[in-house]
């Protein structure tokens, strides 16, 4: 069952949880007991959205104590604004930047270096915008990882992308430091 964190039972619209039937009830997808979609433009579905998976960090756990426990939870979540799970679809923008923070709750700050050219001077200075992105759970996003949004419907006062893609920043660099490649 999924991760029942509030007040109120997290479930995903068009899944019938009380089925007798034990058939389809395993499978997920169109007819079982998860929904999760492809949304195109060449991102692949995570794992961990589509399967009924332990999350990376119990994974991880897993691998180091197999030996001596078992592993029992399974670990999935009920995210409305997920663009794999919910009820969003990315149209527009497909940016990329670096995750800048990561403080808030299944929402980060991206931040996209640029130089801009003044004309009176024939140089280039350097300029940044900060962006908020909705990070599903499906993904570990962690200060200083290079990540891919996409643009959908806004999904609250500020927030109108959604992450797509994370490439974890190496763990030799500083991770936050800016204007590295230039």
């Amino acid at each position: 069952m999924a991760e029942q964190t509030e007040k109120a039972f997290l479930k995903q619209p068009g899944v019938f949880l009380s089925s007798k039937k034990t058939g389809k009830g395993k499978r997920p997808g169109k007819g079982g007991n998860r929904y999760w979609k492809s949304i195109g433009l060449g991102f692949k579905t995570p794992r961990e959205a589509i399967e009924e998976t332990a999350s990376r960090y119990c994974r991880s756990q897993l691998e180091i104590s197999s030996k001596t426990s078992t592993y029992a939870s399974i670990s999935t979540y009920i995210d409305k604004k997920c663009p794999f799970t919910g009820n969003v679809s990315i149209r527009g923008r497909i940016l990329s930047g670096t995750c800048h923070s990561a403080k808030m709750n299944r929402t980060i700050i991206v931040r996209r270096d640029y130089l801009h050219f003044v004309k009176k001077y024939q140089r280039y200075e350097k300029r940044h915008s900060n962006i908020a992105a909705h990070v599903s759970p499906c993904f570990r996003v962690k200060e200083g990882d290079y990540v891919t949004i996409g643009q959908c419907r806004p999904l609250s006062k500020t927030v109108r992308f959604n992450v797509l893609k994370v490439i974890p920043a190496g763990s030799a660099s500083g991770g936050k430091k800016a204007f590295t490649g230039l």
